[in-house]
This record gives C-alpha cells, sequence and structure tokens, in this order.
C-alpha cells in the first residue's frame, strides 16, 4: 500500500470531524480563525553525541516559525513552537520529551538528529497520529519503514552519501580504505553504502561509541595498513583521531575523510596545529547561503556552524505549508498534503510567497534553502543536494570544494 492510500482515508476522518467541529478551513487554508492553532514540537540535540549540531538545528526551527509567525501564521494563527531536547541512544532523553510533545497536542514533530534515536521513538509518534518530521536522519531503514505514511525527512538517505564518500576516496586515488564507524543504524548503514561504492579493497572496523578509549580498533585500522581513513561518527570523533595520531595514521600520514555527522568547525580546533588541513568531509544538503546564515544569525549571534539548519528550516516550513493547505494542524492532514506542497506546482520559496499562492487556490511546489525537496511516497527527497568539504585549518575555516545534486540512484561522481 502506498503512502497515498495509507493517508487517505485519514485525512477524510480528520475532514469529516472538523466538519463536526464546525467552521473548519477549506481545503485551501482560508485563515479560519477558528482553526487549531499549529504546535509544532522539535526534538533536537541539546545534549549528548550530537549536541554540536543543536544550535544550527533550533536556529532554523525558530527562523522559520519566527517568518511564518511574521507573515500571519498558519489559518491565520501564530504557530507554536515547544523546544524540546533529544538527547542520544544512551539516554531516555527523547522518550520524555515526546510524551511531554505529544500531551501537549502537537501536530508534527521535529527531529530527531541521530537516526538511532528517532528509531526509539518513531513507532509512539506515528502511532499517535502525529507527524515524525527529520532534518537529519539519514539511516536507509527508514525509507520502507511501517510508520503509517506520518514520517518525512529533508535529509537525503545514507545510500545517497555512502555513494560520494565511497567514489570521492577512490577517485583521489585510494585503493586500500579503512572505513572506521560507530556500531548503530546510522554508522553501520553509511559504512556500507561508502564499502559498496568504493572500488578498490576495504575493510569496516565497527566501535562501541560509548567507550571511553579506542587503541585496539585503531590498531585493527593500522594493521590493514590503509591509504585513506574513513571515519563515519559523532562527538566521539575527536578521540578517535586523537587515538589514530598517536598510532601514526593521523591526516598527516594518511589521508582523512570525515562525514556530516562528525564534520564540525570546531571539534578538531586543539588538534595538533594544521593536522586537518586537507582533510575532506561530505555533508547531505545544499551550504547555507550568506544570506540565509545571516538570517539565522539574528535569531542565534552564537552559531559557528550551519549544518542541518536548512533541513531545519525546512522542514518547519513544509509543515506549516501542508496545514495551510489542508485547511487543519492534525498530523493526518499535515501527512497528506507534504508531498503535494513539495512537488508539481507554481515554484516559490518563501512562506510569504507560497502563503499568496495558495490563498488563491494555486497548487504550490515549494524549494527550500537545502534543495527542491520533492518527497517521493516514502516520504523523504526524491533528489539530493551533496556537498563536499575541505578543511583548510583545524577550526572553522573550511571550504566547499564541490556541491551537485544527485537522482534517486546516485550516479558517478561529476
Amino acid at each position: 500500500m502506498t503512502r497515498s492510500s495509507i493517508l487517505r482515508s485519514a485525512a477524510v476522518i480528520g475532514a469529516s470531524l472538523l466538519v463536526l467541529a464546525a467552521c473548519s478551513s477549506s481545503d485551501e487554508g482560508s485563515g479560519d480563525a477558528t482553526a487549531t492553532p499549529l504546535k509544532i514540537g522539535s526534538m533536537l540535540p541539546e545534549t549528548g553525541s550530537l549536541a554540536f549540531l543543536g544550535p544550527p538545528e533550533f536556529a532554523g526551527v525558530d527562523l522559520a516559525v519566527q517568518e511564518i509567525n511574521d507573515g500571519g501564521g498558519v489559518l491565520g494563527a501564530p504557530v507554536e513552537h515547544l523546544r524540546g531536547d533529544s538527547g542520544d541512544t544512551s539516554t531516555d532523553i527523547a522518550q520524555t520529551t515526546v510524551d511531554s510533545h505529544l500531551a501537549a497536542g502537537v501536530g508534527a514533530i521535529v527531529g530527531a538528529a541521530s537516526s538511532g534515536v528517532s528509531f526509539t521513538v518513531i513507532d509512539k509518534i506515528t502511532g499517535a497520529g502525529v507527524v515524525h518530521f527529520s532534518p537529519a536522519n539519514t539511516s536507509p531503514d527508514f525509507t520502507n519503514y511501517a510508520d503509517n505514511g506520518l514520517y518525512f525527512r529533508t535529509a537525503p538517505s545514507d545510500t545517497f552519501q555512502g555513494a560520494v564518500l565511497g567514489q570521492l576516496m577512490a577517485n583521489e586515488g585510494a585503493q586500500n580504505a579503512v572505513i572506521l564507524n560507530l556500531d548503530d543504524a546510522y554508522g553501520n548503514g553509511l559504512a556500507k553504502y561508502a564499502a559498496n561504492a568504493f572500488t578498490g579493497t576495504s575493510t569496516i572496523i565497527t566501535y562501541n561509541p560509548q567507550a571511553t578509549e579506542f587503541s585496539a580498533e585503531v590498531g585493527k585500522a593500522k594493521a590493514a595498513k590503509p591509504d585513506a581513513v574513513a571515519l563515519i561518527g559523532f562527538a566521539e570523533s575527536t578521540a578517535v583521531v586523537q587515538e589514530m595520531i598517536k598510532q601514526g595514521i593521523g591526516p598527516d600520514k594518511v589521508k582523512l575523510y570525515l562525514v556530516d555527522g562528525n564534520y564540525s568547525n570546531t571539534a578538531f580546533k586543539d588538534l595538533p596545529a594544521g593536522i586537518m588541513t586537507g582533510v575532506k568531509a561530505t555533508l547531505p544538503g545544499a551550504a547555507a547561503p550568506a544570506e540565509f546564515q545571516e538570517r539565522l544569525l539574528a535569531v542565534d549571534p552564537s552559531l559557528t556552524d550551519f549544518s542541518y539548519a536548512a533541513e531545519s528550516y525546512d522542514a518547519v516550513m513544509l509543515i506549516a505549508l501542508a496545514a495551510q493547505q489542508g485547511g487543519a494542524t492534525d498530523g493526518a492532514t499535515i501527512a497528506a498534503n507534504l508531498q503535494s506542497v513539495s512537488s508539481g506546482g507554481e515554484k516559490c520559496s518563501s512562506w510569504a510567497d507560497c502563503k499568496a499562492l495558495l490563498d488563491e487556490g494555486t497548487d504550490i511546489d515549494f524549494d527550500g534553502v537545502s534543495g527542491p525537496v520533492e518527497f517521493d511516497e516514502n516520504g523523504e527527497p526524491s533528489q539530493a543536494t551533496m556537498g563536499i568539504y575541505e578543511y583548510t585549518a583545524n577550526d572553522a575555516s573550511v571550504a566547499k570544494v564541490d556541491e551537485f545534486i544527485v537522482g534517486a540512484v546516485p550516479a558517478p561522481l561529476p
């Protein structure tokens, strides 16, 4: 059964209930003041191994909510953002956050950043009839997950990033690569797809991200005599790189490649001076344009990293546009309209422009800051923007070296 057919009956039931309650908005979202205000809960990393991703993601959510409310809100009422922490898989923080959001009556929850965390709460969220929308989940296991048609993401599956990572190492001359990855849904999936795309010999070595030291795993990597190392991890990656330097396979000795989970402007700043120079990283999504960064900094002046800010911003915009088009703020209505507002209609890229088109009864196609989005029947982008970045120093001085769009079947790097 397709996502569309799953949602059709839910949307009809939701619409019927609204009629019984009287005074519902029209299908185009006419702005009826009696409509239930849209509540969006966030479940993003304030603590845990991905806490460095929290500030840009929260800023993206806050900026979108601010711009929507400045433009009149959804169905004539301000959007309410209920902020929440996701923690990581070593805690139950996400469960507590979800319970609080559901009790408050949210129509959608944005998060988590970690695929592993999202898997711990997806059944609870979608089982409650609420949209679960992640700006950063990349595990391929979400593609066909039994989510009642309620799970969406603006980040592409790691089938894309894995292909780019494997091809990148091969294109730069590597013939014997070691892939060091944390042992979870994200790390194992990305490692598998990177190895599949790599044309030389590859060795996958997993590690426990909660470990206090990584000498054994790095020792295995060294024994493989690699000419390239791909490190797939989160905050623990700094400790792994420190151990690699100690054992003589640091980035000054062996080419090192990072990914979205550990690509950070600040995580490696205290390593030996200049040792990260030349290290490359793959990152799904478009680079945040300067104008968008300025808008984010107005929300959070302390930002130094903008990873997944665009995907978070676009997630909220799409949720709000789906509610506006559907004329209601419940999860079933939002889910039933998300694919429609992301593709097939007249292009628009701001709340003001998209809402004006909806008010005229025009079918819209929202193109976000993160890319064209265009959800497929599984609720994920049908094409993906991928970026390749290179460190020019250990700290925030990084430069984008390539960016391109890949389709549903990742093609060779251009």
